[in-house]
Formats: structure tokens, C-alpha cells, sequence
């Protein structure tokens, strides 16, 4: 993964792992050692998805840039849409606190998008190509001689 991408991944996972845990004590707290479960289990669900989703608009925007804005809308849709099937799927579950798992979940999901539009707003990405062939040659001013 190149630098930039590497920082615009830890600028997007490291807040959300911290808020995750802040989220994975009130949780135990408030509903014992199944909500801290269900809390660290929601952190990671959007931690593994929003990564691997980063990943591939990522390796879109090298191999097909003329999709790469189709394919950021429809991979966050998608990824919106799996969290919702998560939280159906884990809305009965023993496993852990359901309640708490959902609550890191849209948590997580918010502060990891903050997290990756301040990355974006705060990286210097060049939006036109230098021209290397033309650095050598003077700039013409005005006239056509």
C-alpha cells in the first residue's frame, strides 16, 4: 500500500479503535461483560469492512479511475446495507449484548467516515499530473513568436 494510503487508513482505524474502546467500557458498564463484547465485536466488524472497502477503491482508483467515483457510492452503499444485515442477523443472539454491538456499530461507522473525510481534506494529492517532458523549456508570455 502506498504512503498515502497507509496514512489515510491509520488516520480512519486508530480514532475508531479508540472511540470502539471508549464505547466497550460504558457498554460493559452499563450491561456487563456481554455489552463489552458485543461493543469490541461491532468495533472490529467496521474496522475488517471499512478497511477492506478502502482497499478496493483504493486499487479501482488505479485501475480503472474513470469508475472510481461509481465505485466509491456503490461500495458504501453496500457496506451500509451489510452492517444493516449484520445487526438482523445478531439482533437474538447469546453471544453478547445486542443492543451494544449495534450502538458500536453506527458509532464506529461515523467516526471512521469523519476520520477518512479529514484525512482526504488534510492530504496534499496532486489532481493534475506535472508534465516532466515540458520542465525544461521556458514558458511563452503572451506573443506567438
Amino acid at each position: 500500500m502506498p504512503s498515502q494510503d497507509t496514512r489515510t487508513l491509520l488516520q480512519s482505524a486508530v480514532p475508531t479503535a479508540a472511540v470502539g474502546a471508549i464505547v466497550a467500557v460504558v457498554s460493559g458498564v452499563v450491561a456487563g461483560g456481554k455489552g463489552a463484547i458485543g461493543a469490541v465485536v461491532g468495533t472490529l466488524v467496521v474496522i475488517v469492512f471499512m478497511g477492506l472497502g478502502l482497499y478496493v477503491l483504493q486499487r479501482t482508483a488505479k485501475s480503472l479511475p474513470h469508475l472510481f467515483q461509481a465505485m466509491g457510492l456503490m461500495l458504501y452503499v453496500a457496506q451500509l446495507l451489510l452492517l444493516l444485515v449484520l445487526v438482523g442477523l445478531f439482533k437474538d443472539t447469546d453471544l453478547f449484548n445486542p443492543k451494544a454491538f449495534a450502538l458500536a456499530l453506527i458509532i464506529a461507522t461515523v467516526v471512521w467516515m469523519v476520520g477518512q473525510a479529514r484525512a482526504h481534506m488534510k492530504a496534499k494529492i496532486l489532481y493534475v499530473e506535472p508534465d516532466s517532458d515540458n520542465s525544461d523549456k521556458p514558458e511563452k508570455s503572451g506573443s506567438s513568436q
